[in-house]
C-alpha cells in the first residue's frame, strides 16, 4: 500500500504550479471526515493504511485541507478495538490527471519526508469525494476506497 515518492517528485509537483488541478484543491478546503473505508474481501483481508492503523480504525477520522498552501492536518480518534490516536500535519496536492499525493509529514519539515502517497481522487462533489488506492494482495490489484464527507 505504501508507495514512494521521492522527494525531487514532490518538489517538481509544488514547483510546477501548471501541472496542478486548483479548482479541485480549491474545493477540498475545510473539515471532512472519512465516512467509510471500503474493498473488496474486506470481511478476510485486513489493510494498513497509511502505515498507521486497520483501514477500517480510519472510519471516522477528521481531515483539514488548507487550499492556499497545501497543508493541513489528520486525526484518528482511538475508537477502541486496538484503533490507536493519531494525529499529523499533512501536506498535499492533486494533479490534473486526478492524481492525490500525501505526505503525512508527523511534525516534520515537508522537505524532510521523502515517502509519501499517490492515491486517485474521483467522483469530487461539494460534500464529498473519494481516494482510491491500488494495493496488491495475493498477485491481484484490489482497490481500497476512502469516501470523504464534507464536515
Amino acid at each position: 500500500m505504501k508507495k514512494l515518492l521521492s522527494l525531487c517528485l514532490m518538489l517538481a509537483v509544488f514547483a510546477s504550479c501548471g501541472s496542478l488541478n486548483q479548482k479541485s484543491q480549491v474545493a477540498l478546503k475545510g473539515n471532512w471526515v472519512i465516512s467509510s473505508v471500503t474493498y473488496p474481501g474486506s470481511e478476510y483481508i485486513k489493510v494498513t493504511s497509511f502505515d498507521i492503523a486497520d483501514s477500517k480504525c480510519l472510519e471516522g477520522s477528521s481531515w483539514n485541507f488548507i487550499s492556499n498552501n497545501n497543508k493541513g492536518s489528520l486525526t484518528l480518534n482511538s475508537m477502541g478495538s486496538g484503533c490507536p490516536s493519531f494525529s499529523s500535519p499533512i501536506v498535499w496536492t492533486v494533479t490534473k490527471d486526478g492524481t492525490f499525493n500525501l505526505k503525512i509529514t508527523d511534525g516534520q519539515k515537508a522537505k524532510r519526508v521523502t515517502e509519501g502517497y499517490m492515491l486517485t481522487m474521483q467522483n469530487q462533489t461539494e460534500t464529498s469525494f473519494q481516494l482510491v488506492d491500488n494495493i496488491s494482495v495475493g498477485g491481484k490489484t484490489v482497490a481500497v476506497t476512502y469516501n470523504f464527507s464534507k464536515i
